[in-house]
């Protein structure tokens, strides 16, 4: 089996596990992103967290918190056999002699190569899963006039390309998607192997155990959001604006404009979900490629 289809195989395990873990924090995280900013007067859908997942329940009942795995579900393979393939062909490329372990620095280059690629794919899926996510937590401004706007991610997919512009509807939000991947998987990528060696006392870290390995993939997801966290509140912002009345006329006027409105905390609304999700998810997700992986050869 060549290393392309273990990659792709063990990617499509890791990537898997990472979704059923972590997407209801995930959708906690879209709603507080992407509800209105309340009137003078009015207060907020969502006071927080627990109060978004106890209004969700409630409203939408458990399977309210997986709403919108559909897209990420249906492209999970594909995503990480993106991510987890190019990853493993560049290290090839930087790699000076085979069975050389890759410096910090070059697991750092390789973990940006991948978000590169990868985000070509996540654009798409994530403007597509955003706006299921959200569409309740704006049911009550004007964009959606009280009613359900998306009957699923393919209505999603449909009424995009149909009335935003076609194909290039779907690329929404593609810039600060990128600023997220790029950075945000070298520094997990990076993270992952330097917390491998420590616990592993030097470069050969083979024989850790799945505590260890789900130990650094838990941080190395939290390094991720901690490092590109803003980028992916302007992200969520820009894919779920009205296409018809734009609030926001590209990624920098909507930095500028969230940080006018709400400050500097409006650049980290549901960060406390997002770095909730990920250790967990990411721990879930190194441990299922790592064993996948290695049961493969």
């Amino acid at each position: 089996m060549g290393d392309v289809a273990k990659d792709l195989a063990a990617g499509t395990v890791g990537g898997a596990a990472q979704l059923v873990v972590g997407h209801p924090f995930d959708t906690i995280k879209v709603k507080l992103q992407s509800q209105p900013v309340p009137l003078p007067g009015q207060v907020a859908k969502y006071s927080g967290a627990i109060d978004a997942v106890k209004k969700t329940i409630k409203a939408e009942g458990a399977g309210g918190l997986y709403k919108g795995m559909g897209a990420p579900l249906a492209t999970v393979a594909a995503f990480n056999a993106v991510l987890f393939t190019v990853r493993g062909q560049m290290e090839s490329l930087v790699r000076s002699e085979p069975g050389v372990p890759l410096t910090i620095n070059q697991q750092f280059f390789c973990g940006a190569g991948a978000g590169l690629a990868v985000s070509f794919l996540a654009c798409p899926t994530e403007l597509v899963k955003c706006r299921l996510q959200a569409q309740s937590a704006l049911a009550d401004s004007s964009l959606t006039g009280g009613a359900p706007k998306y009957g699923g991610p393919m209505d999603v997919a449909k009424q995009v390309l149909r009335s935003e512009g076609g194909a290039r509807g779907l690329f929404k939000g593609l810039v600060p998607t990128l600023a997220r991947e790029v950075p945000g998987n070298a520094a997990m990528f990076g993270v992952y192997e330097i917390f491998k060696r420590f616990l592993a006392g030097g470069q050969d870290t083979s024989k850790l155990g799945r505590g260890s390995l789900m130990m650094a993939g838990g941080l190395a997801g939290a390094a991720f959001w901690a490092s590109v966290y803003p980028t992916d509140v302007v992200k969520s912002a820009l894919q779920v604006d009205d296409y018809k009345n734009p609030k926001y006329k590209g990624s920098i006027d909507a930095f500028k404009k969230i940080l006018k409105v709400e400050g500097v905390g409006g650049l980290y609304k549901g960060f406390g979900p997002a770095m909730g999700r990920s250790i967990p998810a990411n721990a879930a997700c190194f441990l299922a490629y790592e064993v996948t992986r290695s049961s493969l050869g």
